[in-house]
């Protein structure tokens, strides 16, 4: 489950999760809702994904930056995640296909993660993140 965030000039996330595994792909699944049509992106391609942060909210933004960098330098979207996070790093492999505007139905470009607004947490035994994403 995850949902957007107002704010004046950008565009927040949050996303919740039994696991922190699950919480990040419900917020990056809430950064490609911001860009394109999910339901019309196909987990066609996969593709190895690690990144390495200083804890677990600096790892999600680190994380949704790494699928931003695959957009832009391999233009693929990506959609489905199957990663595992141990301590402050997370490795595995994420599904998605070429970037199409016309089928994708583009919305609005997410340049990056930030750091505003960003929280990782656990209430209740679930596992929320959240963050800024500069539009």
């Amino acid at each position: 489950m995850y949902k957007l965030l107002e704010h004046e000039a950008d565009v927040g996330i949050t996303a919740s999760g039994k696991t922190w595994e699950e919480a990040f792909s419900e917020g990056a699944a809430a950064m490609l809702s911001i860009m394109a049509e999910p339901s019309k992106v196909a987990a066609k391609e996969e593709i190895r994904i690690q990144v390495n942060a200083g804890d677990k909210a600096a790892l999600f933004v680190e994380f949704l930056n790494e699928i931003l960098f695959i957009r832009d330098a391999k233009g693929l979207l990506l959609k489905k995640f199957d990663v595992t996070i141990k301590g402050n790093a997370l490795a595995g492999k994420a599904f998605g296909e070429k970037l199409d505007q016309k089928k994708h139905g583009t919305k609005i470009e997410v340049k990056a993660a930030t750091y505003a607004g960003l929280k990782a947490w656990e209430e209740k035994g679930v596992k929320h993140v959240q963050c800024v994403l500069d539009v």
